[in-house]
């Protein structure tokens, strides 16, 4: 567990150097309990003190990368039980199962509609992160083509499922360079498996018959200097899956029992056969507690809700989500276009935009920065009144953009009206809807070109 500033105090050599940057060895151990300062910094810490503040506050679950780059996955590194106590840091990864036994024109064509299958969410994309490739041909060239497929024609990162530790072993020599999961190591292949892993510097899913035997294989890989490790406890429905995802979650984070402190995987693919129950134990999944979750569905249909849901859940709720400060141009405006005006509040921004797509008139969106609150918030803040919104029509050169002189206001905003006719004496100031969905009845009825 995390060690607090007076406990690591302890272990520094209190000379109040300064070198650290701080006035005293007790600021910077402060600092250094909340991550705002690096062990490095202190010039006098003994090596061994090093190493053992080191391991005493490392992230109770352990930081693991699958993939390179752009398309990499991280997980772990979560400190709460609970998304409002801070914030959850590393979304699950959802991963697409791909059997060696479909086609190859099956196969193509899932690889194809998974790297097509992107939405867009308050300004963020939400996509799939990983193929799952699975050994169950019994052909190990047909496996091995598979994962070749995967490598060369995607940058998605990998896991690879296979139960013959040596098919396992020559495929992930295939794509090393990606770093794959390799999955499962079991207490059966542990020993063959050490060696090879080492070398291929790749992650490992173990997986056990219980916790007591994932505890076991976790140890032995630490001892032998394998590091990256994902769990699988082996639940065999969705009831096992939430009981196990909590216990471990709960015995690296309340107890800091570091056997146990490494993300997890989940496989609902293997659950359940029905694809709305395959979806619901995804679900659960993504609030309790999976580092990765591996399903077979590529419908849009089930995987919209579920990547939609996860983007909720690992948002920071400390922090309000926006949208930049700007003047959006919706659907080619002209000088003859209605203005309309509103927060950067991303919620106010997505609902206002798509009326207005909705209404098929081009339209101004002005977006003024109020810091992320929305409109009434911001307006008894003094961030959206007359005086703000007359220096953002000054910056962007607004009257420069029309002919006409009028300014849609949201309809909420009622005292907002007088300051403006007295910031703006030119315009006429127009109240809009109350409502976002009859924005588009609103300008369809009283804005005609």
């Amino acid at each position: 567990m995390a060690l607090k500033g007076a406990e690591i105090m302890k272990r520094l050599p209190k000379t109040n150097c300064k070198e650290c940057g701080y006035a005293t060895c007790f600021a910077f151990a402060m600092k250094l309990a909340t991550g705002g300062a690096k062990l490095e910094d202190c010039p006098y810490l003994a090596p061994e003190v090093k190493v053992e503040l080191e391991a005493a506050m490392a992230p109770p679950i352990k930081r693991v990368t699958i993939g390179v780059g752009e398309t990499a996955l991280v997980i772990g590194e979560e400190e709460v039980m609970f998304r409002h106590e801070k914030t959850f840091f590393h979304e699950p990864g959802i991963a697409i199962l791909i059997s060696d036994k479909e086609n190859d024109s099956d196969i193509e064509k899932k690889i194809k509609d998974i790297k097509e299958l992107h939405f867009e969410r308050i300004g963020k994309e939400l996509k799939i992160n990983l193929l799952a490739l699975s050994f169950e041909s019994g052909d190990k060239t047909k496996f091995e083509t598979l994962v070749k497929k995967a490598y060369e024609t995607t940058d998605f990162a990998l896991i690879l499922i296979c139960n013959n530790i040596d098919v396992l072993l020559s495929a992930a020599a295939l794509c090393a360079d990606r770093k794959p999961l390799v999955y499962p190591i079991t207490k059966e292949n542990i020993d063959l498996a050490i060696p090879k892993l080492k070398e291929l510097r790749t992650p490992a899913g173990v997986k056990g018959e219980s916790i007591e035997e994932i505890v076991s294989l976790t140890s032995t890989l630490k001892e032998a200097g394998v590091e990256e490790i994902v769990l699988d406890p082996g639940s065999k429905n969705l009831k096992e899956g939430i009981r196990d995802q909590t216990f471990i979650r709960r015995a690296a984070l309340k107890k800091g029992f570091r056997p146990l402190g490494y993300p997890t995987i989940t496989f609902p693919c293997f659950m359940y056969q029905d694809k709305f129950k395959e979806a619901l134990a995804a679900a659960a999944f993504i609030t309790k507690y999976a580092g990765i979750i591996v399903i077979s569905q590529v419908d849009k249909h089930f995987l919209f809700p579920l990547l939609v849901q996860r983007f909720n859940i690992y948002t920071d709720p400390r922090r309000p989500m926006t949208v930049e400060e700007k003047v959006y141009e919706i659907s080619k405006p002209n000088e003859y276009s209605p203005i309309l005006i509103s927060t950067n509040y991303a919620l106010d921004f997505f609902i206002v935009s798509g009326a207005i797509e909705e209404a098929n008139i081009p339209a101004y969106l002005c977006i003024k920065d109020t810091g992320g609150i929305g409109v009434m918030a911001a307006w008894t803040s003094g961030k959206f009144n007359g005086e703000a919104i007359a220096d953002f029509f000054k910056k962007y050169g607004i009257e420069n953009k029309v002919k006409h002189r009028k300014l849609i206001i949201p309809g909420v905003a009622k005292k907002l009206k007088d300051e403006l006719e007295e910031e703006l004496p030119d315009w006429e100031i127009i109240f809009g809807p109350l409502e976002g969905s009859d924005i588009p009845k609103f300008l369809s009825e009283g804005w005609k070109e």
